[in-house]
């Protein structure tokens, strides 16, 4: 049999004005067997101006042209392409993965005759771009794969195009024609408005819908969408549907309604002639318009039509009500507007675009005909305007004299603005599994935003590593209590400060509880200090298990069966009533703490005794394991403005908590019937509660039906709320807070585009990837299983324009030791002698992702298999599967025998150069110059809200090898700032301090900054704290991308902990600046066995030590130690694993452990010396001159990680002549290392006696 071969993405680009041509050599074409089509070939995308993109076809293999659009919507595939209103148009869909969710059955007819799934008997598009295609789909209600149905339909479609990239095309363009061409097929680009689309798509005959319904409404077909119908019929209408050159004067109809349709409404001359008939007639019977009926109407009363720059297409578009100010979210497809200064006498504006002012919906002042340039029904897209069918309705109803004002939705009283002048914030405190950095970042939002409304702003936090508690600068607040944020202390500040206003919402559940006894206590009402944002009474109402499920049920709202109880006994009788297995939740706690899934009586008793100790109610639930978790993020204004920013899917199912789960933004299997179902119910739940401000919403999804279930619903800022916000580029946190000083949503601006109002919801053409950090190795006996209470100590968040090069750069972000999806745990350590691999992939743990890995690379399970054991959407598992078909393709190669298509493949499907390198059989600099060598380099992508539908003004950046162009230059020359990553033991919040100080000081000075980080919970990772912000892998790889795209002056490595500090002198090798102290110098400190030498040269006393390097494995390595050596002995691996060991055992263990850490560098092994005082110095040097320094003490002996230590500034025990030493020290330390820069040395004190504990950070 014949071998097919495809091209799988374009590899070469160049550039010649505004022309692009892209070719790729046929002897670099991959075998098609990774491709699941059997009959793909390749065809280009054809601009009218010349431009050429090649891409690779999923559908009919057939030339067309059209004119060129794009869509913005996340979900809804089926709808869109057969919306009529496309006729004649090749689509582009910004969001970058379609196809996830398949197609459902097409031909599947309603109980009125229409089709169930889709808006039209046929699809409308001529053809289809997207930039991925999942060639796998999983879904419980599909049929087919949207390939299949595009090839039924004779349908090109092409995937590996740059959607972003044409996007912006089309975007600074306006009307842009082109054409889909087979190599073969030759076609002309024509233009499609030139015809009278609407024309083909009406009907040729009278059909009647909803017979016998009391209420008669003619509809004019203009391209007209199902679900229309079918909303008319709901509400009482035997609908009459009409071709569009019917004689209206002549019907009889209790209403009329015009249609949706496709091209300029100027080309229905017919139409709007017949309409001006019935508006001249003065005949009493409403009129409704959408979309095109909105123009037709318009041109019929004597307005002006005109063609939009760029037109609106997608589902986020906010609309705002010229009546009521009320803002709304809407689907729309139209590429003429209406031009609102050319309507006639008695005619206004209804509805305008809250981004651009553009109209959106006409009203006579007098008769009852009104419009709107939008789509109510939906289909995709939000159901917010869907009353405007009700508006209709009721007006017919009503009759003669009924104006439109009258039956619309009553216009919300708003209450007026916070009236207050200083405002208390309260912080998180420090930090804990469930409550960490997030809480800085969202405090420094939330006083950043009351600046800059002029307000005098006090902070409450004692957590002195975070970036919130700095004492100046021009985002920090007017005073700072380094106090307990307890209700006994705030009290007191409050005494103190007389603030008349308090945020609770930015400190998690620490600042929140404490908000609660406040209010109940009577202080806040006693000193006149109102709650900003959502009442206290609502925050209660989501913290108190049966007062959430009360009010729930107030609105019929979904939840799982529950009991609320507060003793052992009751739980045990709830449990006995709703049947095992059920789920424990407690009230008011953090990090699902107290929490747990019980399968029995036994582990119910145990599980509530924990509970109840730390909580005065638990709820006993039942268990919905195995359902999807999805989540929302919602924003609510006083004037009952509501969006939602963010839906987010976690890739475990149900029973695993949130914190501890891979997390995708945005979902990625969900269909646009559920993805609105739960968007809709959030926004109906947000309002009932009352909500001001922020808040998250958590589902459960049946993974086989449209059945849901409300978890429970957050009403502060959260974890989740950070990540939504990294994810999106919306500021949540800032966004919230001005809500909660009564600001409308409309009037806030979004701060990226700095055009488009904050009063919408973000379009993502990108995916997220978050995965928890776990350091659970950290404590001995710990179990690896995770479940609903949390147990990661930070997070990572990685970009890409498809799912495998996501989560690979996520897993790498996760761990140095890792590379990628690969079948090895972090650090390399062995899998377990008893290891069960079935029962490793049945039972969640912090490894599980790796156990995925090994079965489906050793095929030993299918897909399928792997489903039934971890219930993981299949979606996600396909993908999967997919990186290691990838490998094992790669692996058929040797470097100087891989295509360049092949090394392009791996590279966009998220494989590092480490890996590629490992993989071929070279080492990582060879696989880097081998990629460098085919011209295969990342392209970099903004994050700009809007899915490139208006120009971004920052630079929030990441990198994808999925393009064919750079969305911005580089001339800047920065300085580069590597960031802490993700926060795990030993590297918290305190980096990210220091990242921020570094960068601020740096701007001062007139200094451009490009920070790398991944950490979604940071300060850092704002987009407006630096020039460019990359958020991006902290690997030798990726910074030496950015830093040589960048052209950066330098590198400032010293601010973001063991990490970046590590890169060092990786990167002075490959030619890199390293700015402060010598890359080189660096490595003399870290390396433990070197700096012990030093220390002697320069006659510093130090421990009694010897190196021992673990040269092959730990247990072969000699063992004979000095007499000063003699137990107990302090061991230290590089950089980690350290022990106070007693006996031989003991350091045999952990010189096993050791090992796993780093076999290049030796353990130090020193005397560890009893009783001994340890003394901490911390400064700054200059050229090996110390500059400033601060020396604290611990209060425990040594032998305490400082870490874990507690300190005290200044010294209390410590003898002047001992400092003294200890300072001499620290100068002739300085000065042997030539430090630029920070560092800190440790040093016991005994007496007078002064050592240096074998350890310098600089």
């Amino acid at each position: 049999q014949k071998n097919r071969f495809v091209c799988l993405s374009i590899h070469s680009t160049i550039h010649t004005g505004l022309q692009f041509q892209h070719d790729v050599p046929e002897h670099h074409w991959l075998p098609l067997h990774l491709n699941s089509k059997s009959t793909a070939q390749t065809a280009h995308l054809v601009l009218e101006d010349g431009t050429r993109m090649k891409g690779i076809s999923f559908g009919h293999d057939a030339s067309v042209a059209g004119e060129l659009v794009f869509n913005t919507g996340l979900v809804g595939y089926p709808e869109a392409l057969t919306d009529p209103s496309y006729r004649g148009q090749i689509l582009t869909l910004t969001y970058p993965i379609v196809g996830n969710y398949g197609v459902p059955n097409t031909e599947e007819l309603d109980e009125l005759g229409l089709r169930k799934h889709v808006e039209s008997e046929r699809i409308q598009v001529s053809g289809l771009l997207v930039q991925d295609y999942s060639h796998e789909y999983s879904h419980w209600n599909s049929v087919k794969s949207l390939g299949h149905w595009l090839q039924e339909e004779k349908v090109p479609a092409l995937f590996g195009i740059d959607t972003r990239m044409l996007t912006k095309v089309i975007r600074d363009k306006g009307t842009v024609l082109g054409k889909i061409e087979f190599d073969g097929q030759p076609v002309d680009i024509t233009d499609p408005n030139q015809k009278n689309l609407v024309a083909e798509v009406s009907t040729k005959e009278v059909r009647v819908f909803g017979k016998g319904n009391p209420i008669k409404v003619v509809a004019v077909d203009c391209g007209i969408k199902h679900n229309i119908i079918r909303l008319l019929v709901k509400r009482g209408a035997e609908v009459h549907l009409v071709p569009w050159d019917q004689d209206l004067l002549s019907l009889d109809y209790d209403g009329l309604f015009i249609s949706n349709g496709p091209g300029d409404p100027s080309l229905a001359k017919t139409l709007i002639n017949n309409v001006h008939k019935v508006l001249e007639s003065d005949r009493p019977q409403p009129v409704f318009g959408i979309c095109m009926g909105n123009q037709i109407t318009a041109l019929a009363a004597g307005a002006k039509s005109y063609k939009l720059p760029m037109g609106n297409r997608g589902q986020n578009q906010p609309v705002l009500n010229v009546m009521t100010g009320q803002a709304f979210i809407t689907a729309q497809n139209h590429g003429y507007g209406i031009d609102s200064e050319s309507l006639p006498p008695g005619w206004g504006p209804l509805f305008i675009n809250a981004n651009d002012g553009t109209n959106e919906g006409i009203m006579h002042s007098t008769k009852p005909v009104f419009t709107a340039q939008f789509h109510p029904e939906a289909k995709g897209g939000p159901t917010d305007t869907e009353f405007l069918f009700d508006v209709f309705l009721s007006v017919i109803k009503k009759g003669k004299n009924t104006s439109i004002a009258s039956v619309m939705p009553i216009k919300p009283s708003i209450p007026p603005r916070a009236q207050v002048s200083k405002v208390l914030v309260l912080g998180s405190g420090g930090l804990s599994i469930g409550q960490a950095g997030e809480f800085d970042y969202s405090g420094s939002q939330a006083i950043k935003a009351m600046k800059e409304e002029n307000l005098k702003t006090v902070l409450m936090n004692p957590n002195i590593a975070s970036v919130q508690t700095n004492e100046v600068g021009s985002k920090q607040a007017d005073s700072v209590y380094f106090l307990p944020v307890t209700p006994e202390f705030v009290t007191e500040v409050i005494k103190t400060e007389r603030p008349d206003g308090i945020l609770l919402s930015m400190g998690g559940q620490t600042a929140l509880n404490c908000g609660v006894e406040l209010f109940q206590r009577g202080i806040l009402d006693q000193y006149g200090v109102k709650v900003l944002g959502t009442p206290v009474e609502s925050i209660m109402a989501t913290e108190d298990r049966q007062l959430f499920a009360d009010k729930l049920m107030e609105i019929n709202e979904k939840i799982a069966p529950s009991i609320a109880v507060e003793s052992v006994s009751d739980a045990l009788r709830a449990a006995e009533q709703i049947g095992y297995p059920v789920m424990l939740r407690s009230a008011y706690a953090l990090g699902g703490l107290g929490s747990g899934l019980c399968a029995n009586k036994e582990k119910l008793e145990e599980t509530a005794q924990k509970a109840l100790a730390m909580s005065n109610q638990i709820l006993v639930e039942k268990s919905l394991l195995g359902w999807k978790e999805v989540e929302y993020e919602v924003v609510r204004d006083v004037a009952d403005n509501c969006v939602t920013v963010c839906n987010m899917e976690n890739f475990d199912p149900l029973g695993i908590h949130t914190g501890d789960s891979i997390v995708v933004a945005p979902s990625q299997t969900l269909s646009n019937e559920e993805y609105h179902m739960l968007r809709e119910t959030a926004i109906k739940v947000v309002r009932h509660l009352g909500i001001v401000g922020e808040c998250n919403i958590q589902y459960a999804l049946h993974p086989s039906s449209l059945e849901y279930c409300i978890i429970e619903v957050n009403a502060r800022l959260s974890r989740s709320s950070a990540l939504a916000s990294k994810a999106t580029g919306y500021p949540l946190a800032f966004v919230a807070a001005k809500l909660a000083l009564g600001i409308p949503l409309p009037e806030i601006r979004n701060a990226v585009s700095e055009k488009t109002t904050a009063c919408f919801e973000p379009s993502l053409d990108y995916i997220v990837t978050k995965i928890p950090r776990w350091d659970l190795d950290r404590f001995h006996g710990m179990s690896h299983e995770i479940g609903s209470a949390m147990k990661s100590v930070g997070e990572v968040m990685a970009i890409g324009r498809t799912f495998e090069e996501s989560m690979q750069k996520a897993l790498r972000m996760c761990h140095p030791s890792v590379d990628g999806f690969v079948p090895q745990l972090p650090l390399k350590k062995p899998w377990s002698n008893t290891h069960d691999l079935e029962q490793e992939l049945a039972v969640p743990s912090s490894t599980r992702i790796f156990s995925l890995a090994k079965a489906l690379y050793s095929g030993t399970m299918s897909v399928d298999q792997i489903h039934q054991l971890t219930a993981i959407d299949k979606w996600f598992l396909h993908k999967l599967h997919g990186i290691t078909k990838v490998e094992q393709h790669l692996a058929n190669y040797k470097s100087g025998t891989v295509p360049k298509g092949m090394l392009l493949k791996a590279k966009q499907d998220g494989f590092s150069d480490r890996q590629v390198g490992q993989i071929l059989g070279c080492n990582e600099g060879v696989a880097r110059e081998l990629r460098l060598n085919y011209g295969i380099r990342p392209w970099v992508k903004q994050i700009d809200t809007l899915a490139a539908e208006y120009p971004a003004m920052t630079n929030y950046l990441y990198c994808t090898y999925h393009g064919q162009e750079h969305d911005l230059d580089f001339k800047d020359q920065g300085i580069m700032v590597l960031g802490c990553g993700p926060y795990h033991i030993g590297s918290s919040v305190e980096f990210d301090w220091c990242a921020v100080s570094s960068i601020r000081a740096l701007r001062q000075m007139g200094k451009k900054t490009v920070v790398v980080n991944h950490n979604p919970e940071t300060v850092s990772t704002d987009f407006d704290e630096c020039d460019r912000l990359y958020f991006e892998e902290l690997t030798l790889e990726r910074i030496l991308d950015i830093t040589q795209q960048e052209g950066c002056s330098g590198c400032i490595v010293s601010v973001g902990g063991q990490i970046p500090n590590n890169l060092a002198v990786p990167l002075h090798m490959s030619g890199v600046k390293i700015l402060g102290t010598s890359p080189l110098q660096i490595d003399r400190a870290e390396e433990r066995s070197v700096f012990s030498s030093i220390l002697d040269d320069l006659e510093v006393a130090q421990l009694v030590c010897s190196p021992l390097l673990l040269v092959s494995h730990p247990l072969l390595c000699p063992f004979d130690f000095p007499s000063s050596l003699s137990l107990p002995r302090l061991h230290r691996a590089s950089g980690s694993a350290m022990n106070v060991v007693y006996g031989e055992e003991e350091m045999k263990r952990f010189l096993e452990e050791a090992a796993h850490v780093s076999q290049e560098h030796p353990v130090v092994i020193t005397k560890f010396i009893r009783g001994a005082r340890e003394v901490e110095v911390d400064a700054v040097a200059k050229n090996g001159k110390v500059l400033v320094h601060a020396i604290t003490e611990h209060v425990e002996d040594a032998g305490v990680h400082s870490g874990d230590a507690t300190l005290m500034l200044p010294t209390q025990t410590i003898s002047q002549g001992a400092l003294e030493k200890v300072k001499i020290a620290t100068r002739k330390i300085a000065h042997a290392f030539e430090i630029s820069g920070p560092f800190n040395t440790q040093f016991l004190v005994k007496g007078n006696d002064v050592m240096v504990g074998i350890s310098l950070s600089v």
